[in-house]
């Protein structure tokens, strides 16, 4: 008789089924409440075990340098959750891409508390994705799929030829694209702005130098046929609302790494003079 095999641990050698639920801190509770964010039954409960996973697959993997449960629910979960009233305005069944999701930030507490709403968490790192994978069969998130390649190549997939058109592409596909701590807004618009439909938006969740970023970005949303419509304050970040009204140049996003080496406007920038709209 063959002895059995050892079972893997699903991620990394850590096996977050055995992650401990993390209890909603009163400060969370308060601020929510202030926010106006009202939970589902069984939302802030699924919040809390996201957060555990997060927590303790950051003991091997390095996710996140904010492990205190108080902050980790104000800066993590609330700040994600600020997103809501972007979200609001959204269709049911629209289509939501968050570049660079990382740990599945904004993106998992926006999932857990928009079921109706689909997700896609574009994540490059191995290690990162999986852990995105097993969060989302634990937690069963039929309304995400974890997808795992750079924002340069997603941003450039127009998807497969059919007799219908095309299917499966990433490309001006999604009706909001959001991003948290991804980079400056020079670079981070051309790694989002593709992915939106015509008729689409951005909501890119920054910090205290948002208004600097607006304006050190306006050449580059102008290059990439974006608008700026807004910056919304929240009670942990702020976050800039982007217009798409026509489509993107072919010829953006760039090659991998070009967004961040030479972000658009700058000098050094390479602008792609010429470039068609897409079809």
């Amino acid at each position: 008789m063959k002895p059995e095999k050892a079972q893997r641990a699903p991620v990394s050698g850590v096996d977050l089924s055995a992650a401990k639920e993390m209890e909603p801190t009163a400060e969370f509770v308060t601020l929510a409440e202030g926010a106006g964010i009202e939970f589902e039954p069984g939302d802030v409960e699924k919040l809390g075990r996201y957060l555990g996973m997060l927590l303790h697959f950051n003991t091997t993997t390095n996710l996140t340098s904010v492990t205190e449960p108080a902050e980790a629910w104000r800066r993590h979960i609330l700040d994600s959750l600020m997103l809501l009233p972007v979200l609001a305005e959204l269709p049911e069944n629209a289509a939501v891409m968050d570049v660079g999701s990382g740990g599945g930030l904004p993106g998992v507490p926006l999932a857990i508390t928009n079921p109706k709403v689909r997700f896609t968490l574009l994540e490059v790192t191995g290690k990162k994705a999986d852990f995105l994978r097993e969060v989302v069969k634990l937690l069963k998130l039929e309304n995400v799929r974890v997808h795992q390649e750079r924002a340069e190549r997603a941003g450039q997939d127009r998807g497969e030829k059919t007799a219908t058109g095309r299917v499966n592409a990433h490309r001006e596909s999604y009706d909001l694209v959001i991003a948290r701590a991804v980079g400056r807004l020079n670079t981070l618009a051309e790694l989002t702005v593709p992915f939106a439909k015509v008729g689409g938006r951005c909501a890119l969740v920054k910090g205290e130098k948002a208004a600097e970023e607006v304006a050190e970005a306006a050449e580059a949303l102008q290059i990439l046929n974006a608008v700026y419509v807004d910056t919304l304050e929240t009670p942990t970040s702020r976050i800039v609302i982007l217009d798409k009204n026509s489509a993107t140049p072919r010829t953006y996003p760039r090659a991998d790494g070009e967004p961040k080496r030479a972000p658009l406007g700058a000098k050094s920038a390479k602008r792609g003079e010429g470039a068609e709209k897409e079809e």
